[in-house]
């Protein structure tokens, strides 16, 4: 079976001379690439894997330093990869807790069963997270909040919403 791995961002450009690279992050406020101590690279199709040295927050991204990227020639060549870690790295959640990326994929359906569509992505917004749900014609904006998420069933893969008045026709 092949290595699960969770896309943790985007490195969308270098960082000073020394082989520093900026990630933007899909989720912003995430800690799992300050753990991580391997990570993945994905372009094209392409995997490697790379030992991360050093990372931290610079503004609303982080700065990582990976083995062998000494210098900003090596760092350029990375700029588009999608840096992601491995599954099984991730720390163990407590009973009915998930990681965000394990929704995606996921099944929407309304209080009285109706299918919306299924979680493309999540959109990481400071005023609050959304799963964006692409329907049988188009894409819903679902605010990732209590007052509108009825129940999240990891098991069967769905989420189930209690949508207010309005929200699907905006």
């Amino acid at each position: 079976m092949p290595e699960r791995l969770v896309p943790l961002g985007e490195l969308v450009s270098t960082h000073g001379l020394e082989g520093w690279l900026k990630l933007k992050p899909y989720n912003p406020q995430s800690t799992l690439l300050y753990s991580a101590k391997e990570v993945v690279l994905e372009r094209n199709g392409i995997r490697s894997r790379h030992y991360l040295e050093r990372s931290k927050v610079h503004q609303q991204n982080a700065l990582v330093k990976l083995r062998g990227t000494e210098e900003i020639n090596h760092a350029e060549k990375l700029i588009g990869a999608v840096l992601s870690v491995a599954e099984d790295t991730l720390q163990p959640l407590e009973p009915g807790e998930f990681y965000y990326y394990q929704v995606v994929g996921f099944d929407v359906l309304d209080t009285h069963g109706e299918w919306i569509g299924k979680v493309a992505r999540i959109w990481f917004k400071q005023g609050g997270d959304l799963y964006v749900v692409a329907g049988a014609s188009r894409e819903y904006l679902i605010p990732a909040v209590q007052e509108v998420i009825e129940k999240i069933d990891i098991r069967a893969r769905k989420i189930t919403i209690n949508p207010p008045a309005g929200l699907l026709e905006v």
